[in-house]
């Protein structure tokens, strides 16, 4: 998946679809948050999120111990993803911002169409929860 909002630059969609107001009010926790929102099943490391969205990665690391300070996000080892506490999320004006921007240009989660693509049998790592 390519996030589509950098500080560097962004693509002809993003540009004609997105209004002025919403490509400023993304600051660089915000452009963090969204891609990690948006990739909400895996863990990356600041380098990486950096490459995806293209910012600094000194920048990119003070965000992510910003947002870690505001318990948005979750990091062990060398890696980061973004908190499974969605109430507090939802409390985080810039996540909303970002997600309704990814929404609006990805389109919303559909649960028929995971549920379709799901495997039949649960992963190994998942104990039975009925």
């Amino acid at each position: 998946m390519t996030y589509l909002l950098s500080t560097m630059s962004i693509d002809r969609d993003t540009f004609e679809n997105t209004s002025e107001d919403e490509l400023a009010d993304l600051s660089v926790p915000d452009q963090v948050l969204g891609f990690l929102a948006a990739n909400k099943h895996r863990a990356f490391k600041a380098r990486e999120i950096a490459s995806q969205i293209g910012v600094d990665e000194g920048a990119v690391s003070t965000a992510l111990s910003r947002l870690k300070d505001r318990n948005l996000v979750e990091h062990k080892a060398t890696y980061w993803a973004v908190t499974d506490d969605t109430e507090r999320l939802d409390g985080y004006s810039g996540y909303e911002r970002a997600t309704a921007l990814f929404n609006e240009q990805l389109g919303d989660e559909d649960k028929e169409s995971w549920r379709e693509h799901a495997p039949s049998e649960p992963h190994p790592s998942v104990e039975n929860e009925q």
